[in-house]
C-alpha cells in the first residue's frame, strides 16, 4: 500500500460527490423526504407511511440519478406514476415533476445553508494530487459544478461526469458503473488502475461491476458491512484515515 493508503498501480481516483466529498448528502435525504412525505399525505391521507431518510435514502435513491431515485421508491411502495416531461412544474405528481419538487428542495438549502467540504476529504484530495494521481468527480446530481464550486473545491479535480454529462452522452447512471468508466477514460486511465470512493450503495456495486483497482466505502450513516457486501475492498468513516494510518 502507497502512503495514500491505496495499493501499488492506481493512477488515478475517482470521487462521489455528496456524502464523500461534501456534507449534502443529509441536504438531499432530507429533501427526498420532504417531497415524498408531502406527495404520499396527499395520496394516503393521514394513513400514509413516511419515507425513511435513512434505510428508504439508502436503498432506493443515494447515488441515483434523480428520475431514477423517484421511480425506484415509488416503485417500492406499488405505486406507479406517469413519467411525465422535463418541462413538468414540480406541483405535478408525475416522475419528473417529483423529481423537479425534490431539486428545488436542495437548491433552497443549499442557497440557505451554504455548502461544506469534509476537511479529511480534502486533504485526501490534496494529497493524492501532490503524489501526481489524476482526479475526476463522478456524480448523479445536475448540480454538481455548482456545489463544487460553492464548497470551495472544483480546482482539485481535473474531470467531472455528472448529472449534465450523463444525460449528454446517454451514460445509464449508478449502479451501472458507465459514468465512473467515463471519468477513467477522460483520464487516460484503465479501470484497473482507478480506485472508486463512494458513500452509497448503488456507488458500491457500480465500482464492483466497473472492475475498479480499488473500491473504498465511506461510511457516514453507519453501514460499514452494507458498504463491504456491496463491493468495498475497505471502508473508512473519513479519507483522512487513509492518510493518518501510514504517517
Amino acid at each position: 500500500m502507497t502512503k495514500l493508503g491505496l495499493p501499488d498501480g492506481i493512477r488515478a481516483c475517482l470521487f462521489d460527490l455528496d456524502g464523500v466529498l461534501t456534507k449534502t448528502a443529509v441536504v438531499h435525504a432530507a429533501a427526498w423526504k420532504e417531497m415524498f412525505d408531502d406527495f404520499l399525505r396527499r395520496r394516503d391521507g393521514d394513513g400514509f407511511r413516511p419515507f425513511d431518510a435513512v434505510a428508504d435514502y439508502d436503498e432506493y435513491v443515494d447515488g441515483r440519478p434523480r428520475a431514477d431515485g423517484v421511480r425506484s421508491f415509488l416503485a417500492s411502495r406499488g405505486i406507479g406514476l406517469p413519467e411525465g416531461s422535463e418541462d413538468d412544474p414540480p406541483e405535478k405528481d408525475t416522475v419528473q415533476g417529483l423529481g423537479r419538487r425534490k431539486n428545488d428542495l436542495v437548491l433552497e438549502r443549499i442557497r440557505k445553508d451554504g455548502v461544506e467540504a469534509y476537511p479529511g476529504s480534502v486533504r485526501f484530495a490534496e494529497a493524492v494530487r501532490a503524489a501526481g494521481l489524476r482526479t475526476a468527480v463522478v456524480s448523479s446530481s445536475a448540480n454538481c459544478r455548482d456545489v463544487l464550486v460553492a464548497a470551495g473545491i472544483e480546482h482539485l479535480f481535473e474531470v467531472r461526469v455528472d448529472g449534465v454529462v450523463a444525460k449528454e452522452k446517454g451514460l445509464p447512471g449508478k449502479p451501472h458503473p458507465d459514468t465512473f468508466l467515463e471519468g477513467a477514460r477522460e483520464l487516460g486511465v484503465e479501470p484497473d488502475g482507478a480506485a472508486v470512493f463512494e458513500d452509497a450503495l448503488a456507488g458500491m456495486d457500480a465500482g464492483r461491476a466497473g472492475r475498479f483497482g480499488y473500491v473504498v466505502g465511506v461510511d457516514r450513516a453507519g453501514q460499514a458491512d452494507a458498504l463491504r457486501r456491496h463491493g468495498a475492498d475497505t471502508v473508512v468513516q473519513d479519507l483522512g484515515e487513509l492518510l493518518e494510518d501510514r504517517r
